[in-house]
């Protein structure tokens, strides 16, 4: 009988155990399908939103805009000494300054433009193509570098001749080569044989040419010192001129470019020289050019017997009473300073 108790108590432990173990397994899947399956809602969620909130970029890139623009050679400096002997002085050379005259003391005042021209033997020194440790030696060159780099201030010169209005090297840019200009030309990358008529945007730009720059103008004041009895000049203004031609290539006119006040250019000029055929270690600088007046011009307009304020050409058509009437000018101011003097 105790035999039979002790088999009926062992069946029901094993029968426990085994329905435990049943249910364990039943009910493990279950959880870690539940949490599998959130998990991939989780995922699929966060990947919903990422794509719903990464904005594409719809906005067109500007077209690059190309603006008018002087070509310069960039000054090179010799890494030798590029010479027989040290050249050392042009380097400290300074103007000297201009002796004061008290407005008391000018009895006598009268202002003259002159006209040079390159191409005359005595200016070729405005012309010289050269290039040295401080640039190109053509005198547009020289201007066009000091206004470029900010060392000199350039004055519109369709505005008038008193130095009022001053221009930037862009504007300047703009007067001589003019605006760049967009044209449709064929795109033979697309169509190589032109056959389908693809066409694609260019940008044209002149180039300047430093050789059509051929004459310049002076502006300068006479002024006779009671004090000193003395005639003095003064230069007081420079100007390029722009050769305007033809649609055949004829000439037709010229026109200033700018202006550049010659008081502020005299330290500038003081450190460049300029040519001299006969011999090139006598070269004097361009301030002591232009003060020495070692350059041929005519009288283009004077103040003189002129209450129009108007140019010699625009009064007197013909060429060679044009030029006598300007030789006229310059003998009125000279016979003014040796008319005061008695024997």
């Amino acid at each position: 009988m105790k035999n039979c108790i002790v088999k009926l108590g062992l069946l029901a432990v094993v029968a426990g155990l085994v329905f435990g173990n049943v249910d364990a397994q039943t009910t493990t899947p279950q959880r870690t399908k539940k949490k599998r399956t959130t998990k991939k809602t989780t995922t699929a969620k966060s990947s919903a939103n990422t794509q719903a909130v990464t904005p594409k970029d719809t906005t067109a890139k500007p077209a690059t805009v190309v603006e008018a623009d002087i070509k310069l050679d960039t000054p090179r400096k010799s890494l030798r000494n590029d010479a027989a002997v040290e050249r050392l002085l042009i380097k400290d050379r300074t103007p000297l300054a201009y002796e004061h005259i008290r407005e008391d003391d000018a009895v006598y005042r009268q202002r003259v433009w002159r006209e040079i021209n390159v191409h005359e033997k005595m200016n070729l020194p405005f012309a010289y193509a050269a290039t040295e440790d401080n640039g190109n030696q053509r005198f547009i060159s020289i201007l066009l570098n000091a206004i470029k780099s900010g060392e000199i201030t350039a004055f519109d010169a369709n505005m008038d001749d008193r130095f009022t209005t001053p221009m930037t090297f862009r504007q300047i840019a703009e007067s001589i080569v003019g605006k760049p200009v967009t044209r449709q030309i064929p795109d033979f990358n697309k169509d190589p044989d032109g056959s389908k008529g693809i066409m694609k945007d260019t940008t044209i730009v002149q180039e300047f040419d430093q050789e059509s720059v051929e004459r310049y103008w002076i502006k300068e004041e006479w002024v006779f010192d009671k004090q000193t009895s003395r005639l003095y000049s003064r230069i007081l203004g420079i100007a390029p001129l722009k050769t305007i031609t033809n649609s055949d290539g004829s000439f037709r006119a010229v026109t200033p470019i700018f202006w550049v006040y010659y008081p502020d250019l005299r330290p500038m000029l003081a450190k460049y020289e300029a040519y001299n055929g006969k011999n090139y270690g006598a070269r004097m600088s361009w301030e002591e050019l232009f003060e020495s007046r070692m350059f041929s011009s005519r009288v283009i307009k004077s103040t003189i017997d002129n209450p129009g304020d108007k140019q010699i050409m625009e009064y007197i058509k013909d060429p060679i009473l044009e030029l006598l009437e300007g030789d006229k000018v310059k003998e009125k101011i000279f016979n003014y300073e040796q008319d005061l003097w008695s024997y």
